[in-house]
């Protein structure tokens, strides 16, 4: 049995993946694979997803420069979530570490905290997404 096998595919053939960062355990990012993607991921070591809205493969950093390398694939003991352990690239022009994960310029996607009934930024934007994305 090949180990794509063993993964719950929904009924749309996608699986639930969750990114987090190797050095600081931080969750970057949320997204789906598809059994390509998740072959994918495996066979090249860096992070490749299924966009639901374009309907393709989108490696991650293919327009932003940042790229996530994958050092283990995990799942979770009902085969139907899968976890990333990667490393977060991404510079700015002086070639300082930004790890930009978010396509809001932040470090994770999970920048919004809950205060007082209400969705509050708290953290920083590292690289206005204007410039990432041209």
């Amino acid at each position: 049995m090949n180990w794509l096998d063993n993964v719950k595919w929904d009924d749309k053939g996608l699986v639930p993946v969750i990114a987090q960062e190797l050095g600081s355990k931080d969750v970057l990012m949320f997204a789906w694979m598809n059994r390509e993607a998740l072959e994918k991921t495996a066979a090249l070591g860096r992070a490749v997803y299924y966009s639901r809205s374009r309907a393709k493969l989108w490696f991650k950093g293919e327009e932003s420069g940042h790229v996530q390398t994958v050092h283990e694939i995990r799942i979770d003991c009902d085969n139907d979530v899968v976890l990333l352990h990667v490393t977060q690239a991404g510079t700015d022009h002086e070639g300082h570490a930004q790890s930009i994960a978010c396509h809001t310029g932040r470090h994770s996607c999970f920048f919004s905290v809950l205060k007082d009934g209400h969705w509050q930024g708290v953290d920083p934007v590292l690289k206005d997404p204007e410039s990432i994305y041209k």
